[in-house]
């Protein structure tokens, strides 16, 4: 016999769970104490929506499951944004849930609420383990639910009576899956080999169902030209002769055929009409397609994306390089647009120009480091001028948008990867929902290196206000704010930049020192982001 708690973590040890991120609450001390006994890590966080978005960091970095535990009551209810962030990206993230005592529910205990029905339409399952007997076995099946093809969080809580009370240890085994491929092969294979201006668009998908390798073996055969977004960045190696970038509009506006992968047709590609309007358009992705109200793929591929793709790349064989023109006339592209850069990436005024950043940053990172995005028009800079070249090394907080996802997930990314840098982007704007994990990061010993692009505005709400209405209320935050003297207070290291020549030392510095830091960059709150997208 074992206490309820000692069970939870048996049940997370036995599906290879390392880490649990929490924020300390009476209602989780037996599963505490578990944990301690299994030999799990226990990294407590300033805030519960970090905990999540710490667990989700983790998740994205090893492709594997992340767990947060969260107390009773506001403690669930402060991680919501971070549950649906990760239900947006398709995270393997399994969040438990204290709950106030059974046998005193409807007497009014401490943060006594019942979490399923505002917590059910973000996830999976959620369920409440009301017997200590169940508790293995809906743990096993919460952690085996939630990294269960298509990927997406799962939640289960256990009340307060329920989970300190001892029952039988006996976890169930995992039940292996097989991984089938999509229906419809042939067609695709027959539609990307007879394309001239073929075009692969590629994201979270992909990167979540390990299909890199097949993806470029494709591309290879065929001569297709790769654009990458979310998760999917590194899945091609920025480097390589069939990954662009800046030839994103003319790509996929001038495809004859396009294969999407792992991406919804939401915002971001236009709800659909980013391609072309006459593209064949094949959708490949482990779950159907939600959006009904965008375009809709002429032909819908769902099934496992690797051993699908496998099968597209068997079927299509050696293929033929019919569309060396198509790529030349998207290196053009390319190359022009990326020439165009030069200046801006060469700018030397002060405050910085955000361009200027992204070079200077680019000369220190190493080829594995994982980058962290968590900023507005700072970010999009980033999207643009970070270059990635291997999977899982980037992150950000996904279509669902949620500010004050990046620290966490770089505290969850340093724990997983503690060899590899990892840069944490911030604009000012957002440091301010999560700052405070940098003293989670001193506690820890993570030297995460968080890079500041100080506008003193909510950019990306201050330049369109003031073109649609002339003026901006509500966007403007204090200039100059010096945040490197905040997080210096909570122990780390923190540096300010106001002048170009000062940076790369700064990131050097920074890198070397072994210490979580915060590198303080005043940029030009002028420089408005040359924004396509249509956001909603």
């Amino acid at each position: 016999m074992e206490h309820g708690g000692r069970i939870v973590a048996a049940a997370l040890k036995s599906r290879g769970v390392s880490h649990l991120f929490t924020l300390s609450g009476g209602h989780l001390f037996s599963i505490y104490d578990g944990c301690k006994a299994e030999g799990i890590e226990i990294v407590d966080v300033r805030h519960e929506q970090s905990a999540v978005f710490a667990a989700e960091g983790f998740a994205k970095a090893t492709r594997g499951l992340g767990v947060a535990a969260l107390t009773a009551g506001p403690g669930v209810t402060n991680g919501i944004s971070a549950i649906a962030g990760a239900q947006a990206n398709c995270s393997p993230v399994c969040v438990l849930g204290g709950r106030a005592p059974e046998l005193r529910w409807g007497s009014g205990s401490l943060q006594e609420i019942d979490h399923l029905p505002f917590v059910s339409p973000l996830v999976k399952t959620a369920e409440t383990v009301k017997e200590p007997g169940r508790i293995a076995a809906c743990t096993a099946a919460a952690l085996d639910t939630a990294f269960a093809s298509p990927y997406g969080p799962s939640f289960v809580d256990y009340p307060l009576d329920v989970v300190f009370t001892e029952a039988e240890l006996e976890i169930p085994a995992v039940q292996a899956r097989e991984a089938r491929g999509a229906d419809g092969i042939e067609e695709a294979a027959a539609l990307l080999a007879g394309a001239e201006r073929p075009a692969i668009m590629a994201g979270t998908g992909l990167y979540w169902g390990r299909g890199e390798e097949q993806l470029r073996a494709l591309a290879e055969a065929l001569g297709i030209p790769v654009f990458l977004n979310g998760l999917g960045r590194g899945c091609l190696a920025a480097d390589h002769e069939l990954a662009f970038s800046r030839a994103r509009g003319a790509g996929l506006g001038g495809a004859d055929v396009a294969l999407v992968i792992g991406v919804p047709l939401d915002f971001r590609l236009g709800f659909g009409a980013s391609i072309a309007e006459g593209a064949k358009l094949i959708r490949l992705d482990a779950a159907p397609n939600e959006l009904r109200a965008n375009r809709a793929p002429d032909l819908d591929l769902v099934g496992d994306v690797a051993a699908s793709l496998a099968a597209i790349g068997e079927a299509v064989g050696e293929g033929s390089r019919r569309t060396e023109p198509w790529l030349a006339e998207l290196r053009k592209i390319e190359a022009e647009k990326r020439a165009a850069e030069q200046e801006e990436l060469e700018d030397s005024r002060s405050p910085l120009h955000p361009v200027r950043i992204y070079k200077e940053l680019g000369e220190v990172l190493e080829r594995d480091a994982i980058v962290v995005g968590d900023g507005g028009d700072f970010v999009s800079y980033a999207g643009r001028f970070v270059e990635t070249f291997q999977p899982g090394c980037w992150m950000d907080p996904g279509p669902f948008g949620c500010l004050g996802a990046g620290p966490g997930q770089a505290i969850g990314a340093k724990l997983a990867h503690p060899e590899r840098q990892v840069c944490l982007l911030l604009g000012d704007g957002a440091f301010g929902f999560a700052g405070m994990e940098f003293d989670t990061m001193a506690r820890h010993g993570l030297p995460v290196v968080g890079l500041m692009g100080n506008n003193g505005i909510w950019a990306l709400e201050h330049h369109p206000m003031k073109f649609l209405y002339g003026y901006s209320v509500a966007a403007e935050l204090r200039p100059e704010t010096p945040y490197e003297r905040m997080v210096e207070a909570l122990g780390c290291d923190g540096a300010l930049v106001r002048e170009p020549s000062e940076l790369r030392p700064a990131l050097e510095r920074a890198f070397e020192s072994g210490r979580p830091t915060l590198v303080n960059v005043l940029t030009d709150p002028e420089v408005v982001y040359p924004r396509k997208s249509n956001l909603a």
